[in-house]
C-alpha cells in the first residue's frame, strides 16, 4: 500500500471542514482544479470514495468520515516534528476570553485550528458574560477575547455583524399563545433588551419563562417547544424555525460580534490567534447560512464578508448539520 501523503491529507481536511472544493481551494491556496485532483489521488491510494457528489453539493462517505481522525493525527504529528526544529515557530502562553453566547459556536472551530497550526503554545480559555470579560482584559489577565460589540462599546473591535433572528422550536407554536413565552439571557443582555423594547412597541403580551447567562440553557427552552427567542444567524442548527415579519415579529437590529485585545499590545502570538477567530467565523456562520438551502448547494454558498452577514430567508426550517 501507497503511503499517505501530507500535502492531499491537508487538502481533505480542509474539503472536510468547509464542504466546499471552491472554499478548500481558497483555505490551502490551490486552484479548485488541483484540489480536485488530489483528492483524486487520495481515493486512489486508501481504495474508496471520500465524498458523494451530489450536482455541486458533496459530503463525506462513511470511508471519508473514517479517514477523519487519522488524518488530523498524522497532519498534527507533523506540524510538531517540524515547530520543534522551527526556531521561528509561535511558542509560548495565551489567554482567551469568549463569552458564553459564542462559546459553544465557535470556541471549538478556534481551538481546534489554532492548537494544529502551533502546537508549542498553550491556551487557557475563559467564559462569561461581555461585562465580566472585558473587566478581565482592561485588568491584564486576559489577552484576546471575542464579546458582543454592542455591550463592549468602542473597545472593542468589529469583526462581524449577523442578523438577529426570531426563533422557536420545529414543528410547536408557542409563538401563537398569548402571552407570549419567551427565554433570555440575564437583565442587561442587549438582544433582551432589544426584543422586550420590540414587543413592547407592538403592544404584545408577553412573560419570561426562562432567564439564564447560559446559551445552552436558553437553547434547550427554545427546542423543547417551549418558548420563542432571539439568536444570532450562526446560533440557528437542525430543529429551530426563524419566525417571520408577517407573523407578528418584527426585524431587528443585527448582533454585533467584536474582538478585544489586552493589554500587550501588538505581539505575534495575539496576532495569530485573532487571525484565527476571524477565520472560524466566517467557517462557522458560512455552515449556518447554507443550512437555510434546501438543498444545500455548498459550492454556490458566497463566503461570508468579514463585516456584514447575509440574512436568511426567515420561516425556513433547518435540515442535516
Amino acid at each position: 500500500m501507497n503511503p499517505l501523503d501530507t500535502d492531499q491529507l491537508r487538502t481533505f481536511l480542509a474539503v472536510e471542514r468547509s464542504l466546499s472544493f471552491t472554499r478548500a481551494a481558497d483555505a490551502v491556496a490551490k486552484t479548485q482544479s488541483a484540489v480536485s485532483m488530489q483528492i483524486k489521488k487520495l481515493e486512489d491510494t486508501v481504495g474508496k470514495p471520500l465524498f458523494l457528489r451530489h450536482g455541486r453539493s458533496i459530503e463525506l462517505t462513511g470511508d471519508g468520515r473514517k479517514l477523519v481522525p487519522y488524518a488530523r493525527e498524522i497532519i498534527d504529528a507533523s506540524t510538531r516534528a517540524l515547530a520543534a526544529f522551527d526556531d521561528a515557530s509561535l511558542q509560548g502562553f495565551v489567554r482567551l476570553g469568549i463569552t458564553d453566547d459564542y462559546c459553544e459556536r465557535f470556541l471549538p472551530s478556534i481551538l481546534g485550528e489554532f492548537s494544529r497550526t502551533n502546537p508549542l503554545v498553550e491556551a487557557e480559555v475563559f467564559c462569561g458574560p461581555t461585562s465580566q470579560i472585558k473587566t478581565l482584559v482592561d485588568s491584564g489577565k486576559i489577552d484576546v477575547a471575542l464579546v458582543t460589540h454592542n455591550e463592549a462599546g468602542t473597545s472593542s473591535q468589529l469583526v462581524r455583524k449577523e442578523p438577529l433572528l426570531w426563533v422557536t422550536g420545529q414543528d410547536v407554536s408557542p409563538h401563537k399563545l398569548d402571552p407570549l413565552p419567551v427565554a433570555f439571557g440575564a437583565p442587561g443582555c442587549t438582544w433582551r433588551l432589544q426584543a422586550i423594547s420590540a414587543m413592547e412597541k407592538q403592544g404584545r403580551n408577553f412573560r419570561i419563562a426562562y432567564t439564564s447567562r447560559s446559551f445552552t440553557v436558553t437553547l434547550s427552552a427554545v427546542m423543547s417547544g417551549l418558548t420563542v427567542s432571539v439568536f444570532p444567524e450562526s446560533a440557528l442548527r437542525p430543529g429551530i424555525r426563524v419566525l417571520r415579519e408577517d407573523e407578528g415579529f418584527p426585524e431587528l437590529m443585527d448582533c454585533e460580534i467584536g474582538i478585544l485585545r489586552g493589554l500587550e499590545g501588538n505581539n505575534p502570538l495575539i496576532d495569530a490567534l485573532i487571525s484565527h477567530i476571524r477565520k472560524s467565523l466566517d467557517m462557522v456562520t458560512s455552515r449556518a447560512q447554507g443550512l437555510n438551502r434546501l438543498p444545500v448547494d455548498v459550492d454556490t454558498i458566497g463566503r461570508p464578508p468579514k463585516i456584514s452577514g447575509t440574512r436568511l430567508r426567515p420561516g425556513h426550517m433547518l435540515h442535516g448539520w
